[in-house]
């Protein structure tokens, strides 16, 4: 079983970006053959200033082996060191009905949020279906966010099959039902482009921030709340162990749930859950020669796998004579 997925250096890694797409690449590492890369050339939509792509590319890839990515045990790479994808994105693009990229939320999502509107912002499920399709992804794991992109790629694939003949593998999804969608501290889904992050190796201090302004309503600390409700309880159920979590679930049904103690509570908790991955990453990111190192090795596997493909493409499609 071939897994990919990769994660945009356009900001600092976020928790939702750990259990939405970095945990379970990591746990997938033993389950099939893994594809795991920084998706830098997607990052272009909303970075454009060269020196903070260039280090959040490096702190990317820092962040993901930190968190127990093995570089031995799959193949780890930037997207820009591989061209076949940008070759392959515009072959694809030249069937890609515009109706289909229209339809896409996320764009409208962007663009009304503040993002400037583009061609790169609009044709981004392209590249993305590049990215899948060119390496023959069986499984993506994915947040619930980007599903309807999987979807995207998932009918780019078909349509060159039917036009070109068996071609692309059809991938599909993988999303936990319980994570689909991890809370920001507004309660909206977290993401960089809104601004509602809480970081993972953030400073301890910057954290106890991000932590304390996660919203909650202003419920008296005696009243009876419902914990589904609350982000701050969803994010809480995220790191603790079963047995407290099932403690202050019943503070928040019975009276009780003090939310500053608990926000207070969620700091130590994530300082701790962290701790190894942080001691980690600045080890590497003190030593950025062995980065380079182990990613320019996992490009030349990646384009290794992506020149059968696009060998293939290339010959279906006339541009071999």
């Amino acid at each position: 079983m071939r897994i990919l997925s990769g994660i945009q250096p356009s900001g600092k890694l976020h928790i939702g970006n750990y259990f939405g797409m970095m945990k379970p690449m990591i746990e997938n590492m033993d389950k099939g053959e893994l594809y795991a890369f920084v998706v830098n050339f997607h990052a272009m939509t909303s970075v454009s200033d060269a020196k903070d792509l260039q280090q959040g590319t490096l702190e990317a890839a820092a962040d993901f082996l930190a968190l127990g990515l093995d570089p031995d045990r799959c193949i780890f790479w930037v997207q820009s060191d591989v061209p076949e994808v940008t070759e392959l994105m515009w072959i694809l693009s030249s069937l890609t009905p515009m109706g289909l990229l229209e339809r896409c939320h996320s764009y409208k999502d962007k663009t009304a949020k503040g993002i400037a509107a583009s061609h790169g912002l609009f044709s981004y499920p392209v590249l993305m279906a590049a990215d899948i399709l060119l390496f023959q992804a069986e499984v993506v794991p994915v947040g619930k966010d980007q599903k309807q992109h999987l979807e995207v790629a998932r009918d780019i694939a078909i349509k060159f099959n039917n036009s070109f003949g068996e071609t692309f593998v059809l991938p599909e999804p993988q999303i936990s039902k319980d994570l689909a969608t991890v809370p920001g501290v507004d309660g909206q889904k977290m993401s960089k482009s809104y601004g509602n992050t809480i970081g993972i190796f953030l400073e301890e201090k910057q954290l106890k921030k991000s932590v304390m302004a996660i919203v909650t309503d202003a419920a008296a600390v005696e009243a009876v709340k419902d914990p589904d409700a609350c982000n701050l309880y969803n994010i809480f159920k995220l790191f603790a162990p079963a047995e407290r979590t099932a403690e202050i679930r019943d503070l928040y049904e019975n009276g009780g749930a003090a939310y500053g103690y608990i926000k207070l509570e969620l700091v130590d908790i994530l300082w701790e859950y962290f701790r190894k991955a942080r001691e980690r990453r600045a080890e590497l990111m003190a030593n950025p020669g062995y980065l380079h190192e182990v990613l320019a090795a996992g490009a030349l596997k990646a384009r290794e796998k992506a020149a059968v493909t696009l060998d293939l493409v290339r010959e279906r499609v006339g541009l071999k004579y």
